[in-house]
């Protein structure tokens, strides 16, 4: 019975994300798409405990949010225990907190792809030099990615992007709010999503990792 909840859990999970499941009555292709489907999601599990173990202060402290999502694994961070404000080089005691995140990336799910978001608040660029509230949300989540990069996580895993300030959590008329629409989210993303998207989108060039195609996509 927890086998077929669970089944239905992440079965669900996908349809969300666009993923089709389509089973046939007695074959046996899709008791192995069960097995399939618990793996999957006893990783992701299995990810987000170690996550919470490892960053519990900082998660009791509100700095750092571990949550499955309809698109994966989330782990979000808020912006200043990672950046000065206005600022996109990392904080000397971020590093930390994503060297942990990295060995989990590393050891538990070695094979999915992540995806790195960078958010803002709505209010407008004045002194940091920024051309906007995208640039720096963009600039934000390269420098997470280069972090990982540089702790072992291999570049074609990796996709960095920034929505400035298009994609708020809460309210921006508050500072609570503004703080909580403040941050960098790491993704990490089902395999069997990564499977299907794969059928349909080309791998990067030859030319250049994930994460240099993206930088050239912000110039």
């Amino acid at each position: 019975m927890q086998r077929l909840s669970a089944f239905f859990m992440i079965a669900c999970l996908l349809m969300l994300n666009g993923c089709a499941i389509v089973f046939q009555k007695g074959s046996r292709t899709d008791v192995e798409k069960i097995v399939s489907l618990q793996s999957e999601l006893d990783e992701l599990k299995n990810a987000k405990k170690q996550l919470e173990d490892q960053l519990a202060q900082a998660i009791k402290d509100n700095q750092v949010k571990v949550e499955m999502a309809e698109r994966g694994l989330v782990i979000t961070f808020v912006a200043e225990i990672l950046f000065a404000s206005g600022k996109d080089k990392l904080r000397t005691e971020a590093a930390p907190l994503l060297d942990k995140v990295s060995n989990v990336l590393s050891e538990t799910v070695p094979d999915n792809s992540i995806g790195i978001e960078g958010h803002t608040d709505n209010a407008p660029i004045k002194y940091s030099g920024w051309k906007s509230n995208w640039e720096l949300s963009a600039a934000r989540a390269l420098s997470v990615l280069h972090h990982l990069e540089k702790k072992g996580i291999n570049p074609q895993r990796m996709s960095a992007i920034g929505y400035g300030e298009y994609r708020p959590v809460d309210s921006n008329d508050t500072a609570q709010g503004r703080q909580k629409n403040r941050r960098v989210e790491i993704v990490i993303i089902p395999k069997i999503a990564k499977q299907r998207e794969g059928a349909t989108t080309p791998a990067p060039s030859a030319s250049g990792s994930a994460s240099e195609v993206q930088t050239k996509e912000l110039k």
